[in-house]
């Protein structure tokens, strides 16, 4: 339903609600489910009407929608069968139970026998959970509390919960203003009107009194209902006319809130204000009659109106009202001669290329994608392939059965669509069967699989890259009628937009002040518009042509075009004006019948092209006419694909032989000629021999750890760190994620069972094996591709255990299964830290991986040292103490600038390739422990031994905040314990680590969301801690050797390792992990390293699958069954929970 449907719908609401029809009002609440009306809710609830509760939630959610409505559902039929209880109707509570709380038996068994259990008892205040169980009205009042922090927790409510707030009778008003406008419009109009009727427009006549005849075609009035069935109006139908506003504009987005992204259809669920969008939304309002005083009332056909279709070939004449300026493009400084005419350079791809893009960053960097699947990164300066990738299924058991059948019926795929996110770390490919592949890319020839998608029933018809709210989205169109977004770091479904009746063409993206929004286009020849929520398209146009259109906007966002050709050949280029949903300007000089679906580009905010007739056709933004053509020196087919780089000065061009063509102007050129005379000889650029990556599509962390090499990417998950770091990366896991609600009423009313593992058998582990001298181990972490494992000692020492693949561990990847081999090179040397004039058992250590898994960065103390990890040879040395390096953390942006903490509490911003310190930041009192880095807020984050964090910005290094951890339960924060950060996937929420506690900040605010301090099972110190690959979970190492698994959004201790599941009988009670490492791809497995030397690999049972499994259902829904064995305290800053009510799940 459009926005002004339901913005009729709350009017209608307002009048059935101030002409006392009460049941039509909740009726119509019921079947809209556009306003939740809690007044009524607890009036039923109070008033134990149960049936009618039920009924009336039944128009907003169901009982497995999600965790809170199961809950809310629970609550209820759990109070309805203790009151049947209570009046000793064994009979109904019989009825209950088996009716109503069945359901719940399926996913937690043990607490519907608990249930059931009390049918045998005389009075159910026996059970010692419900002892305090009082009478019948208070305990519905207690219920109502826990009901009402629910419903506004759960994302299926918000912005159901507020009425929006209007004036007294405003349909009545709108009506009048309606009456008021049509009698504007009367040729004879009288002094006192006689209005009889809302069913005809009004007209006062003609003078002898004749009334004129209803309009013949009026689409919202449909068959005339009976006379007099709309009460007459109560006050004046003329009020005063208003004055127009000065800024008073029409625009489809006009009064629009921001969207925010997450309010999904399937899948997590976020929190979004829904747009609020002006009533004359697409068309111009209607013409005050000439030598009229009164104000131009906008039409109240408002549904009709915005689905009305405009003929492609008429372009609306704009309107400029009284005292708004009329706003006129800026004069561009380019000249035709700016445009890239010149061929400089041919590639030859060796099949037809389908879809082309410049790197955003790069600008010579240009991805190719082609008919037979394959997509290719060239170097169009050095004419280098620099990789090449075939078109093949990466795990066919996941993909959904019509994929799998089309595969078989014909395994040949084409390259729809292929573009690099915005800040080019990520790429998508959108391929002719079902699926969407993105790579991950660090440059050179490191491309790496990321995230394997099957999106669409039929072919995926486009892709594009978005930032919603700044969080890097991945937009699809398909074969199956549907626009749907995914998570670009897990690959996880957020909305799916339906109402396109043909398959859907193209997508294009963009934000306009605070609104984002999405075009899209159908074979059909509609274009409909979406926000990022769940209410529907805002506007339905007709495109030219009708048929394949594309559309883009200028670099500056501010000119909307787009591009399409006719079945029967013609094509059409035009400029939109966004404001009227009408066409602006249609640009000449297509031939009639063309050959082909004319393609076409901009650049510089000046320029058009589209290949057509075997050439370039250029104009310029503000004039119809051709400016110019080019051949481009002949060979280009009848409709040549183009692209542009970012800056204008390259355009690539598809040739007939398979080829590729780079036309550049002069700055084009000049650029080009750099790369012919540049040696390649930055220190951090990809080698060719590089890891093989996994064959599996499973996210690729951003760096092994916090000191890792970062992604260049928006969307990538920040640093890992284990003491050095902690790891975190992408997942493409369907994980649900629910919105972060701070210290909700669904968190405070938890208590978590805690899972306890004291034995090897209960779960898999495997010991490293190590013919090497055993120290401890101080840093860990896995490679990126998730293969190996490398450790760094307290003697400078680095030891790597590789995994190999077999018939046991097809993928190579880390396993607790299988035993991994102590890799070393053949020469024998060891990987070993500088340590001139240090000791290193005494140094803090440092470790940084490189992406692609071949360098790694480290120091004991020492120099900071660059090995090869295929010879463990050392590339180089800098930074020589003192201070010495303490952390490390690459650039997001930038592989070259290094952050270095130092022991001096200093940050060193480093550039490695010029050997030069840009900035050094001071505000930390003691050494630096942590460093990470947010691509989402643009931001460093800092923490040192003085239990301080620190966020800087990174764009002028200036220090934005800072806070110091405080203590808990009035214990005072040890002198010196250092402190490590880790940012979550979203890059918004923060881990933040201390021997004393774990907590959760927004480190946009600097706010603490969460924290834990040790107690009950785990009352150690806290040692190290890290999220798992996928943020879901904790992983927490403790000074007695137990090892705890966490809730990541809450913080409640899930499960603890006792130490005997990993030390054998007899082990000293001094060893225990120092470290503690998460897989970069399995969320369930993680690492320690220990005060013996040792490393341990550890996983849960294949049967159980995660940790935690006993203690919550399969679908991760209920997490919690009456439990002994965590006591109220171990709640993490939660209240006392309602000990008159037994525990739902969760």
């Amino acid at each position: 339903m459009s926005s002004l449907s339901r913005e009729l719908v709350f009017l209608i609401l307002q009048f059935l609600d101030e002409e006392k029809f009460k049941e039509s009002v909740h009726k119509l609440e019921q079947e809209s489910g556009f306003f939740f009306n809690m007044k009524y809710f607890e009036e039923q609830v109070q008033a134990g009407e149960w049936d009618e509760v039920e009924r009336y939630l039944s128009g907003f959610t169901k009982v497995d929608d999600n965790r809170y409505s199961m809950k809310i559902f629970f609550e209820i039929r759990k109070q309805k069968y203790l009151e049947a209880l209570d009046k000793q109707d064994r009979g109904k509570a019989v009825d209950i139970l088996v009716k109503d709380l069945k359901v719940f038996a399926s996913f937690n068994e043990e607490l519907y026998k608990e249930i059931t259990q009390l049918l045998t008892l005389e009075n159910f205040r026996e059970n010692e959970q419900l002892s305090k169980y009082g009478d019948t009205k208070s305990a519905r009042g207690i219920m109502l509390l826990e009901l009402k922090k629910l419903i506004e927790a759960n994302p299926l409510f918000q912005d159901k919960l507020l009425f929006p707030g209007l004036k007294a009778s405003r349909l009545r008003t709108l009506i009048n203003q309606s009456l008021n406008w049509q009698h504007q419009l009367c040729k004879n109009p009288r002094s006192n009107p006689d209005i009889k009727t809302l069913f005809v427009d009004h007209s006062c006549g003609p003078p002898n009194g004749a009334r004129a005849p209803p309009p013949p075609n009026n689409p919202l009035v449909g068959a005339i209902p009976k006379a007099g069935a709309f009460p007459p109006l109560a006050h004046n139908p003329f009020p005063p006319a208003a004055s127009p506003a000065a800024t008073a504009l029409a625009g489809w987005m006009a009064g629009a809130n921001p969207a925010a992204p997450n309010v999904v259809g399937a899948g997590p669920a976020a929190l979004g204000a829904p747009p609020n969008l002006g009533a004359a939304a697409l068309l111009k309002r209607p013409r005050t009659p000439p030598n009229s005083s009164t104000a131009d009332y906008q039409s109240g056909d408002s549904e009709h109106i915005m689905k009305r279709s405009r003929p492609a070939s008429q372009a609306m004449d704009e309107v400029n009202y009284p005292g708004v300026p009329v706003t006129m493009h800026p004069t561009s400084m380019y000249s035709s001669e700016d445009l890239p005419k010149s061929a400089v350079r041919t590639l030859n791809q060796g099949s037809c290329v389908m879809s082309m893009d410049f790197h955003p960053v790069q600008q010579t960097i240009l991805l190719v994608g082609t008919n037979v699947g394959d997509i290719a990164i060239w170097d169009v300066g050095t004419k280098d392939r620099l990789t090449f990738k075939n078109f093949k299924v990466w795990d066919i058991t996941v993909c959904t059965i019509p994929m799998q059948t089309a595969m078989v019926k014909d395994p040949a795929v084409s390259v729809n669509r292929c573009m690099w996110s915005p800040d080019g770390t990520l790429l998508g490919v959108a391929y002719s069967k079902h699926v969407v592949h993105t790579y991950s890319y660090a440059g050179g020839p490191d491309l790496r699989e990321h995230l394997e998608i099957d999106a669409h029933l039929g072919g995926v018809n486009d892709l594009a890259f978005s930032l919603p709210n700044k969080q890097l989205c991945i937009i699809t169109c398909g074969d199956d009628k549907t626009i749907k977004v995914w998570d670009a770091v897990n690959g996880r479904k957020q909305y799916t937009f339906e109402g396109h009746e043909a398959p859907v063409y193209s997508v294009c993206p963009h934000q306009k002040e605070k609104i984002q929004f999405i075009f899209s286009t159908a074979l059909d020849g509609k274009i409909k518009a979406w926000l990022y929520d769940l209410l529907g398209s805002r506007v339905d146009y007709d495109a030219p042509g009708q048929w394949c259109t594309t559309m883009a906007y200028s670099a500056d966002g501010t000119r909307l075009f787009s591009c399409g050709t006719s079945k029967e050949g013609e094509s059409f280029l035009v400029e939109w004006n966004e404001s009227e949903g009408a066409i602006k300007r249609t640009y000449s000089g297509f031939r009639k019948r063309s050959l082909g679906v004319v393609q076409f580009d901009t650049t510089r905010n000046r320029f058009l092209a589209a290949g057509d007739e075997f050439q370039i056709k250029f104009w310029d933004m503000d004039n119809i006419n051709l400016l110019t053509t080019i051949d481009a020196e002949g060979g280009l087919p009848a409709s040549p694909r183009l692209r542009f780089s970012k800056d204008g000065s390259l355009l690539a061009v598809t040739t007939n032989d398979n080829g590729i063509k780079i036309l550049a102007n002069a700055d084009g050129m000049r650029l080009l000629r750099t790369f012919e005379s540049r040696s390649d000889s930055r220190m951090f650029e990809s080698s060719r021999g590089s890891v093989e990556p996994a064959s599996k599509p499973l996210g690729v962390n951003s760096m092994a750890t916090a000191s890792a090499a970062p992604s260049t990417g928006i969307e990538r998950v920040s640093t890992a760190t284990s003491l050095v770091g902690m790891n975190s990366i992408d997942s493409n896991r369907g994980l649900d994620i629910k919105p972060k609600i701070e210290d909700s009423g669904v968190e405070k009313g938890k208590v978590w069972k805690v899972l306890e593992i004291i034995d090897r058998t209960q779960c898999r582990t495997t010991k490293l094996p190590d013919n090497l001298p055993g120290s401890k181990v101080l840093r860990l972490i896995y490679t990126n591709a998730g293969v190996a494992l490398l450790s760094l000692s307290s003697n400078a020492v680095h030891k790597l255990w590789k995994w190999q693949r077999s018939d046991r561990n097809v993928s190579g990847k880390a396993t607790a299964s299988i035993s991994p081999q102590l890799w070393q090179p053949s020469s024998g040397i060891l990987m070993t830290n500088d340590i001139t004039e240090t000791n290193p058992e005494e140094a803090v250590p440092c470790i940084a991986l490189s992406k692609n898994d071949s360098y790694v960065m480290s120091a004991s103390g020492g120099k900071v040292s660059l090995f090869n990890m295929m010879t463990f040879k050392v590339m180089t040395t800098f930074m020589p103490p003192p201070p010495a390096a303490t952390f490390l953390a690459f650039h997001p942006q930038d592989n070259n600038i290094l952050a270095i903490g130092m022991e001096d509490s200093t940050i060193h911003i480093y550039n490695v390739r010029v050997d030069e310190v840009k900035s050094k930041l001071k505000g930390h009192q003691k050494r630096i422990s942590g460093l990470a880095f947010s691509n989402t807020l643009n931001v460093l984050v800092s923490s040192g031994a003085d239990a301080q964090v620190c966020v800087w910005a990174t764009d002028a290094w200036e220090k934005r905040r800072s806070k110091f951890l405080q203590p808990i339960g009035g214990r005072p924060l040890p002198a010196v314990g250092d402190t490590r950060v880790q940012f979550h996937n979203d890059h918004v929420r923060l881990l933040v680590v201390h021997e004393s506690q774990l907590a959760i900040y927004d480190a946009s605010k600097l706010e603490r969301i969460r924290q834990w301090a040790p107690r009950d099972s785990l009352p150690a110190l806290i040692s190290n801690a890290t999220y798992s690959c996928d943020s879901q979970l904790v992983y927490a190492s403790f000074c007695d050797g137990a090892v705890g698994v966490f809730d990541a959004e809450s913080l409640q201790p899930r499960c603890r390792l006792a130490p005997s599941v990993y030390l054998a009988l007899g082990t000293s009670s001094s060893v225990y992990p120092l470290v503690i490492a998460a897989h970069p791809s399995e969320p369930n497995q993680f690492a320690i390293g220990l005060t013996d030397g040792g490393v341990q690999v550890i996983e849960p049972l294949e049967a159980e699958g995660r940790w935690g499994g006993g203690a919550s259902s399969e679908n991760g829904i209920i997490k919690s069954v009456l439990p002994s064995m965590a006591s109220s305290s171990q709640v993490a800053e939660s209240a006392p929970r309602n000990d008159g009510k037994l525990e739902a799940p969760k």
